[in-house]
């Protein structure tokens, strides 16, 4: 099960999914549930006592030589360069909100609501919910970027820097289906960061994560980046439109919203999401994505994301096989190549361009779809309103059709 570290925002949530049935299995993704495991690792020192003189002569040359090895390699270490660069802009975000408390069934009981009065009125129970993540500052006059699931549904923002200073944040604006959002602190001449391209990423680039993992402020972790490109569905993250960045730097509650680096110290990712009971698989927003995203935000307060309302799965010759020895299918596969419409949800731009259940999709605005996070970059990349053509093999016969991406509606549905 992925988690998206509402760990750290509020205690009180959880994530819990089903596997999906095996009659299932060939048309949907099974999302297994993983327990959060932290493991720690210890080191013994030994040490051995050296007769003579001319012995310990020898031994405090060698000690001095290691002594200057280890000063010339700290000089030069590029994590340390890169944490005293990039951490005063690394920020901690404290957040709270209020709910109200569910009372026992049994309160509704006449013999029990006699005694709140002849209206019948129980008090409403409230209590706190408090949360910690982190953030990074974009600019010199408090713009802050963080995950919106860390300030989602708080009644306060507070903002503390790493050099103790504490301001309370407004939310300028959040975008649940990327998972971005930015906070505004009233403040002047701040330290910033500098953004890198995600776009260039390659797997086995170094990678530091700066944070505050489970209320530990200013916490470096370092390792590479394990991979790019992973989908939102390949990581259990089907309610997100992320292509994510893939990183072994250790990654705990807490974490999200902070920045994942470069051995240059330019901001190559937002920390969101771990997978439990998994070591090293954390995953960063791309800052191309998350940049992209605020920018929006910080211009209107909001984001809309193009979306057609299929939902797909990307063929191969054993599901091509499954389809059509199923009498119930009602379809006829002759390809193995491309992305399987798999449900159309009504009234959607994709249903009022007629694309249909069974379809595979072959091209999108002439480019070539293999995957459904191909179909979903050319949708996002697309713009509302203007025509898609869509390239699609249908029983048999090729048929264009061409479709209006729609703004992506407020309650989740598939892409």
């Amino acid at each position: 099960m992925l988690n998206k570290e509402p760990h750290d925002q509020y205690s009180n949530e959880s994530n819990n999914q089903t596997p999906n049935s095996k009659r299932h299995r060939l048309w949907g993704r099974a999302i297994f549930n993983l327990s959060l495991v932290l493991v720690g690792s210890g080191m013994t020192l030994a040490g051995g006592y050296i007769a003579g003189q001319q012995q310990k002569d020898a031994s405090n040359l060698v000690v001095g030589s290691v002594k200057a090895a280890s000063a010339a390699i700290g000089e030069s270490n590029f994590v340390t360069n890169v944490v005293n660069k990039v951490g005063p802009a690394v920020v901690r975000i404290d957040s709270a909100r209020t709910v109200k408390a569910s009372l026992p069934d049994e309160f509704n009981d006449p013999f029990f609501r006699r005694f709140f009065g002849a209206q019948g009125q129980i008090p409403q129970q409230k209590r706190v919910e408090r949360g910690t993540g982190s953030g990074f500052i974009l600019s010199a006059d408090g713009r802050i970027l963080t995950n919106a699931h860390v300030i989602d549904g708080a009644d306060t923002v507070k903002v503390t820097l790493k050099d103790g200073r504490s301001f309370q944040g407004k939310v300028i604006g959040k975008d649940e289906l990327t998972d971005v959002a930015v906070v505004k602190i009233q403040a002047n001449n701040l330290p910033t960061v500098t953004i890198g391209n995600s776009d260039k990423l390659q797997a086995g680039e170094s990678a530091i994560a700066i944070g505050n993992p489970l209320g530990l402020d200013n916490t470096v972790t370092t390792g590479v980046i394990s991979a790019t490109g992973r989908s939102s569905n390949s990581i259990g993250a089907q309610d997100k439109r992320v292509s994510y960045i893939q990183t072994d730097a250790a990654i705990n509650p807490g974490n999200s919203g902070g920045p994942l680096l470069n051995s240059r110290g330019e901001v190559v990712g937002m920390n969101t999401a771990i997978i439990q009971g998994a070591q090293g698989l954390g995953f960063a927003i791309p800052i191309g994505t998350a940049q992209r995203i605020s920018n929006q935000l910080i211009a209107t307060g909001k984001v809309q994301h193009p979306y057609l309302g299929i939902q797909m799965q990307a063929l191969s010759q054993e599901l091509k096989e499954n389809i059509n020895s199923d009498p119930n299918s009602g379809l006829n596969v002759d390809s193995d190549k491309g992305v399987l419409v798999r449900r159309v949800v009504p009234n959607s731009p994709a249903a009022q361009a007629g694309i249909r259940a069974g379809d595979i999709i072959q091209k999108l605005n002439g480019q070539p779809v293999a995957d459904a996070s191909s179909v979903q970059k050319v949708v996002e990349d697309s713009k509302i309103g203007a025509d898609l053509r869509m390239d699609v093999r249908r029983n048999g016969q090729n048929v264009v059709v061409s479709v209006r991406p729609g703004a992506f509606p407020t309650q989740a549905q598939p892409q």
